[in-house]
């Protein structure tokens, strides 16, 4: 599976994000259902994720969503 990389300004910095495609559609998904950018939740997740990676965070994150 090819990464897909997005780019995002979190706290006045830009980065980038490599996920898999599968992740991104479950993160488009819940902005969507909770209307809400998809920015606004990478920034939520990015503040809280500590000294983890964000690509690590996120798709934990994903995975949380998925188990409910």
């Amino acid at each position: 599976m090819p990464l897909l990389k997005k780019s995002f300004t979190l706290e006045g910095h830009k980065t980038s994000v490599a996920l898999e495609s599968e992740f991104w559609d479950i993160i488009h998904e819940y902005a969507t259902k909770n209307n809400q950018s998809l920015a606004s939740i990478i920034s939520e997740i990015d503040l809280n994720r500590g000294a983890e990676p964000l690509a690590s965070s996120l798709r934990l994150f994903c995975i949380k969503l998925l188990r409910g």
